[in-house]
């Protein structure tokens, strides 16, 4: 791997990045100037917009998208895929950004590898490390202050903002955790592609987007299909396009840009107003999580390890 290969990754996986706290601004916006609006109807359109662009990218590309259906197992994961993984990372994630703001919501979000790390230790025994502990607490005490700004005997952000945040960071874990083992099979394109169409029309069983009457402007139109392209495919292809030149390690740490871009888009266009523990908070649990990713290739030696243990 060149120098200039590793450059081109880490450009990738943090432009990508900085694309998805950009959506997250744009949905704001799109609430804000929209009262109308629902974090249902908008998940929904993103969803099965932007599945279908990624199946017929993935078909164009030759990867044989409807391959997934042939077998029973891999069907059933794109399914739980979909439904448990993709619904709370997103319909979650903009109810909070509709309820609250981006730059909260994101960091709230962004909790997501500790939902991991205690899914390991749980149900793989997988006693945490030293930095993890670490992290954890970090990322406490970040939450802590975003939470109460320093006043423990109250709330200084709405409990249905940390409610709706929970829930997407909870999607966060599952979002990763339920497709692992059909990713290097069927592809990124494929599975991603698959679970966002499923869950967009699950939705729309629910709650019929056809039914929701939206007078929607142009410049709301112009946001929505900034949310759809820059905000859902575009970082999608470039984050997995990354990972052919940098480790995915490398590429998590790239992570920390999504709530600083959501902050700085959000300060810039929307003035919302954050205070010095919001920026504290919101540090410690980027450098929590940034720790905790870069000890994350110990963890998975680790369980390849035992696993070839166990096998011999």
């Amino acid at each position: 791997m060149t120098q200039q290969n590793h450059l081109r990754g880490v450009l990738l996986a943090s432009s990508a990045c900085i694309l998805w706290g950009i959506s997250g601004v744009a949905a704001s916006t799109l609430f804000i100037n929209n009262p109308h609006l629902t974090a249902m109807w908008l998940t929904q359109v993103r969803m099965i917009s932007a599945g279908l662009i990624l199946l017929v990218w993935g078909r164009v590309a030759g990867k044989h998208p409807f391959k997934i259906w042939h077998h029973r197992h891999a069907a059933w994961t794109a399914v739980s895929y979909g439904l448990l993984g993709l619904i709370p990372v997103q319909l979650c994630y903009f109810e909070a950004v509709r309820v609250g703001n981006a730059p909260i919501a994101t960091i709230i979000q962004f909790l997501g590898p500790f939902i991991i790390s205690i899914y390991y230790f749980l149900f793989k025994h997988v006693t945490p490390s030293r930095i993890e502990l670490i992290g954890m607490i970090m990322a406490f005490i970040g939450t802590l202050l975003i939470v109460t700004h320093g006043h423990l005997n109250s709330l200084a952000i709405s409990p249905v903002i940390l409610f709706w945040g929970g829930l997407s960071a909870i999607g966060v874990a599952t979002n990763t955790l339920i497709p692992r083992t059909i990713l290097p099979k069927y592809g990124a394109l494929t599975v991603t592609g698959w679970g966002l169409l499923i869950a967009g029309l699950f939705l729309t069983l629910l709650q019929p987007m056809w039914r929701v009457h939206l007078t929607i402007t142009w410049p709301q139109l112009g946001l929505l299909i900034v949310i759809i392209l820059l905000g859902t495919v575009a970082p999608f292809l470039m984050f997995a396009r990354s990972l052919s030149d940098i480790l995915p390690t490398t590429a998590s740490l790239m992570d920390a840009f999504e709530p600083l871009a959501a902050t700085i888009f959000s300060i810039t266009f929307l003035n919302v107003q954050l205070t010095s523990f919001d920026f504290i908070g919101g540090l410690l649990i980027i450098l929590a999580v940034m720790a905790l990713s870069l000890n994350t290739h110990k963890m998975l030696h680790f369980l390849r390890r035992r696993r070839a243990h166990s096998s011999s």
